[in-house]
Formats: structure tokens, C-alpha cells, sequence
């Protein structure tokens, strides 16, 4: 029976090295409270109304490991677990073709070790994509920013209203998500995230406002970090 609206895809790319914490563990798979930092991530998908598949990347070697979490916390709507790989672009790219998508779908990409994004601003995320094609959650910094060119003196003081911290995730018709890899692919072009393939397709990313309890686990101070984020969100 075909399908009578668009479906939403969440891609969530979790096969890096997370060798900058320097655990023995990688990151994604790292206990918080008892729990892994992704299945902290999926449950926030899980529990989201408006997310109808999940598709995960991991390493090749870690995808029993992840089926079986998967059971365990009975992630129900995670539908794959594909091997990643060796950057993330290359992973969510190999996830992308393999879902079954309609160009009026729209695919939610998020980082495998942002835990503490909360259900309802990835349902927001996914609404201001619905009407603007591609949207991405921000935060705008809180400190001074300046610029220096080398030689140890700053040259600059930046206007912060105009600057924002990218975080995941990131929202897009699919068709265009498809268009921007197939164009980074042929001209052999890599980006740290989504928007950027988007913008080289002359599409503008809509900002929405993200929440400083977004964070990426990348060290051992953002491990530390979560377990006090995760204690605020249990008042």
C-alpha cells in the first residue's frame, strides 16, 4: 500500500574513532549513568513524535553489538544498523542510499554522541525544514570572539549576533539532501555537516535555536559535563 504523506528519516552517524578522549571504549559506546552515549542519542528519536524510522551507523565491527543494544531498549523504530565509514560524511552517505526515499521525505541527520538533544527541538528542527527545505538546530556563543591572524595579538573583535555554533540536527527534503551528496561526490568534496553540502547547492539553511545542553561528547570534560546534565533533566 503506498504511503499517503512524507516520512521522516533520522540518520544518526556513530562510527567515528572518538580517539581524542583517549577511553579504551569509543565514545558512542562509552557508559553514562549505566547506559551507552548513543542509546542516550536514540531514545531522544525514539520518544519523538514526528521521527518515523531511525537508520544508525556504526563501525562494521561493532554492528552485533549495536543490534543488540538496539533490542535491549527496544528502539522500535531503529530499522538499520549499516557499517559507517571512515568519515562521516561517507557514513551517512552510505545510509542515505540505502532508505527507500520519496523526494518530499525528510531526512534528520544527528551526531551519534550529542545525547542530550531533547525530543522537542528535533520535532521543531523538522517543522521549519517542512517549510524551508533545509533547516539545522544553532546556539549563538556566549564569549567574545576574536580573530587573530598569527603572531599571538588579536586583529579582530567579531560582531557575536551575527555568529552561531552549528549543532546537529540538521533537516532536509530529501531530494535535495540526494542532489547536494551526488554534487559533493562528483567534485570530491568533503564538509563537516550537512548544511554545508546544502549551501554549495545555492540553498539557505534555516536557523533554528538550539539549547547549550546540545553538547557533542568529545572529551573527557564533556563526559563529565553530561552526567551533570543528565541530573538538571531528571528535577
Amino acid at each position: 500500500m503506498p504511503r499517503s504523506r512524507p516520512k521522516v528519516f533520522a540518520i544518526i552517524p556513530a562510527a567515528g574513532s572518538g580517539l581524542r578522549l583517549g577511553a579504551k571504549i569509543r565514545k558512542q559506546f562509552l557508559p553514562l549513568q549505566g547506559k551507552p552515549v548513543l542509546i542516550h542519542t536514540l531514545q531522544q528519536f525514539e520518544f519523538c513524535p514526528d521521527v518515523d524510522e531511525v537508520a544508525v551507523a556504526v563501525p562494521e565491527y561493532a554492528i552485533v553489538q549495536m543490534e543488540a543494544l538496539v533490542s535491549e531498549y527496544r528502539l522500535h523504530k531503529v530499522s538499520k544498523v549499516l557499517a559507517g565509514g571512515e568519515k562521516r560524511q561517507d557514513s551517512v552517505s552510505r545510509v542515505l542510499k540505502r532508505l527507500v526515499l520519496r523526494d518530499s521525505d525528510i531526512v534528520v541527520v544527528h551526531d551519534g554522541v550529542r545525547p542530550f538533544v531533547s525530543p522537542k527541538k528535533i520535532s521543531q528542527v523538522i517543522k521549519a525544514c517542512k517549510s524551508y527545505d533545509a533547516a539545522v538546530l544553532a546556539v549563538q556563543p556566549k564569549d567574545t570572539i576574536r580573530r587573530s591572524n598569527g603572531g599571538g595579538f588579536f586583529d579582530q573583535t567579531l560582531d557575536r549576533t551575527a555568529l552561531w555554533l552549528v549543532q546537529t540536527p540538521q533537516a532536509f527534503k530529501a531530494s535535495l539532501l540526494k542532489k547536494a551528496f551526488e554534487k559533493a561526490r562528483k567534485e570530491k568534496f568533503y564538509s563537516t555537516d550537512e548544511a554545508a553540502l546544502v549551501e554549495r547547492c545555492g540553498v539557505k539553511v534555516k536557523i533554528v535555536e538550539g539549547s547549550y545542553d546540545n553538547i557533542k561528547i568529545t572529551t573527557q570534560e564533556d563526559l563529565d559535563l553530561g552526567l551533570l546534565i543528565l541530573e538538571r533533566w531528571k528535577l
